[in-house]
């Protein structure tokens, strides 16, 4: 049973969470969507557009990616965009009900010479009074730094998976790194967007890893992304079946146990979600879906038809009044 008012716990061990993957599943569903309505308004999604700034070419051997440098995919590799064409799209992401405009390049680092830009895009966007969120890889403290005092909501660095499981999918940056990264975010202010993935051969004991590294940071990552993941032609995972969907469920509803004042966003892969296990996940405490045509470089549902879907369930969008 769970108490009136579900503590925020950042003492979690390893069995606890390992014994709440062995859970019955509405059981979890239950307690999830139980603890979700003490800490945030029952019904309300919030909403974030993701855009790429800059595409492919990354020198990072992430097997899951197609912008890696290290595969042959279709990818279209661009440039740095300009600061008119970002300050364009979230302008749209807006206009459609995005309360937050994500943006992503693919780098190892931010080089110097594009930092600045960089800094023009997040000031862009806080001044159409969205909130921010930027992943552009490894930061040191001092890129941190003006990125908090360029008004950066918030910065995404996933873990992805287990510490066990990491070396099996990423050789090119260590676990670590990863966690130092956080730290700079964390020391310079920011709130963090940390998750991980899905689907790509991992253990159930390697979910419950995962996310026993997130929910023993204190505080909490404020935004949990999990993502489910998109086999992409090229990329070293591209024959990999797809997991039951319903696990899908339960790593949000642990999420949302263990993590529970934080977002939880259904990332990538909700284009092969069907409306009932989305719909199981909202159940379980997801409140924030990624808005718009496309993510990163893989497709994501339409505008019609997550509004459809919204509306079926009877959720609505959350509206951003700290802007």
């Amino acid at each position: 049973m769970i108490d009136s008012v579900s503590p925020i716990r950042f003492d979690w061990t390893r069995p606890e969470i390992d014994a709440l993957f062995q859970r019955p599943l509405l059981d979890l569903v239950y307690d999830a969507a139980t603890v979700h309505r003490q800490y945030f308004v029952a019904g309300e999604v919030q909403l974030s557009t993701l855009l790429s700034i800059k595409t492919g070419a990354c020198p990072e051997d992430c097997k899951y990616c197609p912008q890696s440098g290290h595969y042959h995919t279709e990818l279209v590799r661009e440039p740095l965009l300009d600061l008119d064409t970002v300050e364009r799209e979230a302008t749209a992401a807006k206009a459609l009900g995005a309360t937050r405009f994500c943006m992503g390049a693919a780098w190892k680092n931010p080089p110097v010479k594009d930092f600045p830009k960089v800094l023009a895009m997040v000031q862009t966007v806080k001044a159409l009074g969205m909130e921010s969120c930027m992943t552009l890889g490894m930061l040191t403290s001092e890129q941190a730094d003006a990125l908090a005092d360029a008004g950066l909501d918030y910065y995404n660095h996933n873990l992805d998976t287990s510490p066990e499981f990491y070396g099996e999918i990423i050789t090119t940056r260590t676990y670590q790194d990863r966690l130092e990264t956080l730290g700079a975010v964390r020391d310079a202010g920011m709130k963090v967007c940390c998750g991980g993935i899905l689907g790509m051969g991992e253990t159930v004991s390697d979910r419950a890893g995962l996310i026993w590294q997130l929910a023993t940071q204190n505080p909490h990552p404020e935004s949990v992304p999990i993502n489910l993941l998109v086999a992409v032609p090229g990329t070293p995972l591209a024959d990999l079946a797809q997991i039951d969907p319903l696990d899908m469920v339960r790593a949000v509803a642990i999420t949302r146990l263990t993590m529970p004042s934080s977002y939880v966003r259904l990332s990538a892969g909700r284009e092969d979600m069907d409306e009932g296990i989305q719909a199981l996940c909202f159940m379980a405490g997801a409140n924030s879906i990624f808005y718009g045509e496309r993510l990163l470089t893989t497709e994501n549902p339409s505008v019609a038809r997550d509004r459809a879907l919204l509306g079926k369930l009877g959720l609505s969008s959350e509206v951003l009044t700290s802007a």
